[in-house]
């Protein structure tokens, strides 16, 4: 394939050897696994990415500019949580999450993390009490956030980043919730790890951590990495790091507001299996209902998961003893959405990134696309039948085509679990030796 190198498989992660040049880009050529993009400069990935940003934003205006009591979110599937919460967190005056309790009756409040919720806080004081106004200041937000993982993704790996910035799942979701500052911290601290710089990388996942749950699990496969370094303490500056940024940004709002700064964690543990989950269809086809005992779905949750990665880590060790650690966060993520008790719509935006990094197989990429989107469809459109709305395929779509093909996605999920256990030559930037260089005439540099 245009653009692709073959490089040694599996180069120790050592120091000894030179450091990577963030424009030396690596491609794994161990087909059938890894199929690569033909090159494509920097201007045309931004370019496509505001296609694909301008694409997500068509999908969400009739919610970002209407009356939701049509049933619109449903029926023209544009439904975004950014509107409903200013109202639902009551950040239309001045109220200051978890320092202030929210009044009644109005559900789940403070339901975030602190940098999400503060975000939303500093975009609303910004906006004032209109949706509308509220969206676009947090749209900016994202689309900037976009385009800086874009970039990123472009310094490490090239015409690569496509997997990312022409993916239909940041047409739909990019604007849906505020995952992608998540997204943006965690590639940050990707880039840092790659470069070698430890503390960095640990202090902006910690700041992922404050934001959303998944760039914490990418301590533990570049911790992993660092431990294979003849200065293991690279790996404990990076873990603490993390844990101390962690609570720099955390302690401040446990110690004034215990109560409003725990509702974020008792929300996530007592909150039951979500319609996408393989808990909750299969407490549905084994009951007839959803589960019923959240804390045996918690501890289940958690129990698949962590002996779900130590298998697959174990695997791919006996296969490939040297393969760079930091690689594992491709199945981890994906173990996460497959094992976790929810599965939000945008949370699929975790695992983008990821795609461009470790597992570039335009096959498996197409399939787990197709699949996300047939998700978004059903879901959508299945939760207007749940709420007796009819119009568009709202009132159509059943229960089980929804379960199909979020079971489909479950699938593709493991089939690119498997592929990367199979692969030899890893598909991304070692942070070790210096990589065989691509050819300046096959970069695609603008």
């Amino acid at each position: 394939m245009s653009g692709d190198v073959r490089v040694p498989p599996s180069a120790p992660e050592g120091p000894d050897a030179a450091e990577p040049r963030l424009d030396q880009k690596i491609a794994g050529t161990s087909r059938p696994y890894v199929i690569g993009l033909r090159a494509a400069g920097l201007g045309t990935i931004f370019l496509t990415l505001a296609g694909t940003l301008a694409v997500g934003h068509f999908i969400k205006a009739p919610c970002v500019h209407g009356d939701w009591s049509d049933g619109r979110p449903f029926t023209r599937l544009c439904s975004t949580d950014i509107v409903q919460l200013l109202q639902h967190e009551q950040l239309t005056g001045s109220r200051l999450p978890y320092l202030d309790p929210c009044s009644g009756g109005s559900g789940p409040c403070d339901e975030y993390p602190v940098l999400m919720m503060w975000t939303l806080r500093l975009t609303s004081w910004a906006s004032g009490p209109d949706d509308t106004q509220f969206f676009y200041w947090n749209a900016i937000l994202l689309w900037l956030s976009a385009f800086w993982i874009t970039l990123t993704l472009y310094q490490l790996v090239g015409s690569r980043a496509l997997y990312f910035a022409a993916a239909p799942t940041l047409a739909i979701y990019a604007t849906h919730n505020w995952d992608l500052l998540a997204v943006l911290l965690g590639v940050a601290g990707t880039l840092a790890y790659l470069r070698r710089r430890d503390v960095w990388s640990g202090t902006l996942l910690g700041l992922g951590a404050a934001t959303k749950l998944f760039p914490a699990l990418l301590i533990v496969p570049f911790v992993a990495g660092r431990l294979r370094d003849p200065d293991s303490d690279r790996g404990s500056r990076l873990a603490s790091s993390a844990a101390a940024t962690w609570i720099v940004v955390n302690l401040p709002f446990a110690l004034v507001a215990f109560a409003g700064w725990w509702e974020f964690f008792r929300f996530s543990g007592e909150r039951p299996a979500n319609f996408d989950s393989v808990w909750f269809i299969a407490c549905e086809w084994a009951t007839g209902i959803g589960c019923t005992d959240t804390r045996l779905v918690n501890v289940a949750s958690a129990t698949l998961f962590i002996v779900g990665v130590a298998v697959v880590w174990r695997l791919k060790a006996r296969r490939d003893p040297n393969f760079p650690r930091w690689s594992l966060a491709f199945p981890i993520i994906a173990l996460f959405l497959i094992t976790n008790k929810v599965y939000s719509p945008q949370y699929s935006l975790w695992l983008l990134p990821w795609f461009a990094l470790v597992m570039p197989d335009l096959r498996l990429f197409l399939a787990f696309e197709a699949a996300d989107v047939a998700v978004f469809v059903t879901e959508f459109s299945w939760f207007g039948t749940l709420n007796g709305i009819r119009g568009g395929l709202a009132g159509i779509v059943p229960l089980g085509a929804f379960e199909a093909a979020f079971l489909l996605r479950v699938a593709v999920l493991l089939l690119c679990v498997v592929a990367w256990v199979r692969m030899r030559d890893m598909a991304s930037l070692s942070p070790g030796p210096s990589p065989v260089p691509v050819p300046a005439a096959r970069t695609g540099h603008t």
